[in-house]
């Protein structure tokens, strides 16, 4: 029993330990922010990498997804009469939850891993000493400039990601479901709110940091060796999944609980 409760015990240490880490690893990075110098060219970089070469993978998720809710929704709604709501649903299930929540995954899947892989290889091969030697700090030089980039660049690709996914919605519903395409587009933007696209905004922009940061964090603390970079990589996609989803349970709760 004893020895039970002491592997318990060890195993909240760690897990508080760990955030206690990860706190004061964003608390560097933020404070950094309001201090020069600012490499402008990492920056331009970052968003080209987090941003624009995402858009595929993003927009093919969006899609999709916006067409299989359609039908399912189409589908569940025969049993009770209620085909009419696609539109609505498909526009509110696309921008308050599946919009953000799925670009934060797929950022999580690609830049995330890209990341932590990058930075920790570059720990292994001693080019983080490299620019320590150098006087150049890489946090300012690497993280910083990647966590300003998740936090500009996400609300873009989940705004983008809303659209296409209503699209293919809008697709399935006028090609497949019999809707007439004036009266859908119509319910669709009737039934959207302001507060519904702010809070995917939001989300992004939280998402965006998580995404890069958990990248970061783990190529800066990765261990030594391709093992360790294995580890980093994958360990900074499962936080940020794990943080992504819980993010968004918080952030749903702030926004829609009365």
């Amino acid at each position: 029993m004893i020895r039970l409760l002491a592997a318990i015990g060890a195993g909240v240490l760690g897990l508080l330990a760990g955030l206690g880490r990860l706190t004061l690893f964003a608390a560097e990075t933020v404070s950094h922010a309001v201090r020069p110098p600012f490499y402008g060219r990492e920056f331009l970089n970052a968003l080209v990498q987090v941003g624009y070469f995402s858009l595929p993978v993003v927009g093919l998720t969006a899609l999709f997804t916006g067409g299989a809710l359609a039908l399912q929704i189409y589908a569940g709604g025969a049993r009770f009469s209620a085909e009419a709501v696609v539109p609505q649903i498909v526009a509110i299930g696309m921008v308050r939850e599946l919009g953000p929540v799925l670009v934060g995954l797929m950022i999580a899947a690609r830049v995330t891993s890209s990341i932590a892989a990058e930075i920790a290889t570059m720990k292994v091969t001693e080019q983080l000493d490299a620019l320590v030697t150098l006087s150049t700090n890489p946090m300012k030089y690497l993280t910083l400039p990647r966590v300003l980039a998740g936090l500009l660049v996400m609300p873009v690709l989940v705004g983008v990601g809303d659209i296409i996914g209503i699209y293919g919605g809008y697709l399935v519903g006028t090609r497949s479901l019999g809707f007439n395409a004036a009266a859908y587009l119509q319910n669709t933007a009737d039934f959207l709110e302001p507060l519904d696209i702010i809070s995917s905004l939001t989300k992004g922009a939280v998402f965006g940091v998580i995404a890069t940061l958990m990248g970061c964090y783990y190529g800066m603390h990765s261990d030594r060796g391709a093992m360790g970079v294995g580890r980093a990589t994958k360990g900074s996609v499962v936080a940020a999944a794990v943080l992504i989803l819980a993010a968004n349970f918080l952030l749903t709760n702030l926004f829609f609980t009365a």
